[in-house]
């Protein structure tokens, strides 16, 4: 079964989007009423208009040049305007020494606070308190890369106090700062290999839990790969018990009615991880679009951030990226392959 978002690239279901007033056709595409001149968002309140007075429009800008003005109940141009006023907010939060408070964000682009923290969340799925802190982390992972110490870091990525960055660090690094420097110095992952219809498959768990699962038809591209993540992490084999963790995760492969309880060890930004719960929750046997999943989360115009989150995945099946697919219901990319991919959703759909 999919659970795909609707196509409104055609007039009848743009069309069917105005008389539904469907708010999911916001920003898709615009129309136009030539007995009034205006054009409107499709969800608009307006009394509806009859169809042979309705044109569609790309955007605003289209609908602007083809000389109709913007209805003033749902004001469709502030649509680009937002998305602006977006933009140069991550522009200073990502310029800034230190993290600009909401009050500074909101002044610079000319919102009330309130007004501000809605458009933006709705534009990128986070607060923008949230994306400040992302992008802090950010720049201390970038920092670690170099020759000053992680004091320095810290202080440079724009933190007041080390405290504050160590007490939130484990879910931005993964570990802690000096053990990200020293490429995972200090941290013990257990590993193994196992065998799979779809080919070799690499499952790496810390204390906390699975950290990753790999596809790849060498085994040895495996076991590199997780070297030059974590150089210098202590890596070690799979031990009886481990080995039963391994098999359970190969029989969710091959048997996907099995399910997925493992532990996790999920690491990544905060938009990131909201985006793989949302994928966790599709069910077997059903697919969803990228942009469903950024309906779901709220934030419909972050489709593209949805896409990447799902390229980062680093465990595979039980953060199910696979179910993900175009809005036309066709597969896009897949890190392990797409014919792995189609393999994963044939096995579902027949589980």
């Amino acid at each position: 079964m999919s659970v795909t978002a609707p196509d409104f690239s055609k007039d009848e279901s743009r069309w069917q989007a105005v008389i539904g007033r469907d708010r999911r056709a916001d920003g898709q595409f615009y129309y136009s009423v030539a007995t009034t001149g205006v054009y409107c968002r499709p969800s608009c309140g307006a009394r509806q208009p009859r169809r042979e007075n309705v044109a569609f429009h790309a955007s605003t800008e289209a609908a602007a040049r083809a000389g109709f003005r913007a209805c003033k109940r749902c004001r469709p141009d502030e649509t680009d305007r937002q998305a602006a006023a977006v933009a140069e907010a991550c522009r200073i939060v990502e310029q800034a020494e230190t993290p600009p408070s909401l009050i500074e964000l909101a002044d610079a682009v000319g919102m009330s606070q309130f007004h501000f923290h809605r458009v933006f969340k709705a534009a990128t799925g986070v607060t923008p308190k949230a994306y400040a802190d992302a992008e802090r982390a950010r720049r201390v992972r970038a920092a670690l890369g170099g020759k000053g110490t992680v004091t320095e870091a810290i202080y440079d990525a724009g933190y007041n106090s080390n405290g504050r960055f160590y007490a939130n660090a484990p879910g931005r690094l993964g570990m802690t700062p000096t053990r990200f420097r020293k490429g995972g110095e200090g941290e013990t992952m257990r590993f193994a290999i196992g065998q799979t219809s779809l080919g070799a498959i690499l499952v790496a768990a810390t204390i906390k839990g699975i950290v990753a699962i790999q596809f790849a038809d060498d085994p040895a591209a495996l076991v590199r790969d997780l070297q030059d993540r974590f150089p210098k992490a202590r890596l070690v084999g799979g031990d009886a018990a481990f080995e039963a963790l391994v098999a359970r995760v190969v029989g969710s492969v091959e048997n996907p009615s099995a399910g997925f309880d493992l532990p996790l060890d999920v690491r990544g930004t905060a938009f990131q991880q909201r985006v793989w719960q949302a994928l966790r929750e599709i069910p077997a046997g059903e697919t969803a679009s990228y942009a469903d999943v950024a309906a779901r989360l709220g934030a419909p115009k972050a489709v593209r951030a949805v896409a990447g989150a799902c390229a980062a995945n680093d465990i595979a099946v039980a953060i199910p990226c696979h179910r993900v697919v175009r809005n036309d219901g066709a597969l896009s990319g897949y890190r392990w392959g797409v014919e792995r991919k189609q393999a994963l959703l044939d096995r579902e759909a027949a589980a």
